[in-house]
């Protein structure tokens, strides 16, 4: 499971005077912008997108511009997608909700895990569906403890017993840069996090063309 919610684009005009500094070629921009550019879908006009995409097949010293398109997104995805995701280091930011602070703060449901793809045999006690029921009612009974008492061992069950499959939730700033190299690179992961959530995501975004096109460079 992978949701993205409140994507926000911005920083198109800075990036189209950005790429068109080296030959000094301004007034050949053709595209219209308002006064306040946040978030602000650009009208692209022919000239710029030619050079935009010119520039992308080029390779990355020539489409510098694609850093300075930023992107600000909310993704809720289970821990063991946000381990790969923080592969992607360099011209990311992301504050996550935090486990440490909040685990304790509402009951565990099946809702808050990834588990479409788990077996559900309600004869056989290790189908992967019960397993999992039986780590929620663990961790709401050492919830319900810590919450109670305050003894620290109940929360640390909480911690060292919580799945990979646990949606977390953060917000994430990214550029177009980045998401042209992480979209080359997973869109034929094995992860349906990856491949239909994520990929799926990237190619809705406005003239998404400059990331998804060719190959990564």
């Amino acid at each position: 499971m992978i949701k993205f919610e409140n994507t926000s684009i911005y920083g198109w005009e800075a990036a189209m005077r950005g790429m068109r500094n080296p030959m000094n070629s301004w007034d050949k921009s053709d595209s219209i912008f308002a006064p306040d550019c946040s978030g602000y879908i650009p009208a692209m006009g022919e000239n710029d997108l030619k050079l935009m995409k010119q520039l992308v097949k080029a390779g990355t010293d020539h489409s510098k511009y694609m850093r300075m398109i930023t992107v600000t997104v909310d993704i809720t995805a289970p821990l063991y997608w946000w381990k790969e995701f923080d592969t992607y280091k360099v011209g990311t930011v992301r504050n996550s909700c935090s486990t440490m602070h909040k685990i304790q703060e509402k009951e565990f449901t099946f809702d808050d895990f990834s588990h479409e793809h788990l077996l559900d045999d309600s004869f056989d006690i290790y189908a992967p569906m019960n397993v999992l029921e039986n780590i929620i009612v663990a961790l709401n009974f050492h919830r319900e403890q810590f919450n109670r008492t305050k003894d620290k061992k109940h929360w640390y069950q909480m911690i060292q017993l919580l799945p990979s499959s646990y949606n977390q939730r953060a917000t994430v700033q990214i550029n177009y840069a980045v998401l042209r190299n992480m979209y080359h690179s997973r869109k034929n992961h094995k992860l349906d996090e990856w491949s239909q959530g994520f990929i799926k995501w990237v190619e809705s975004l406005p003239y998404s063309e400059l990331i998804t096109e060719g190959g990564a460079k």
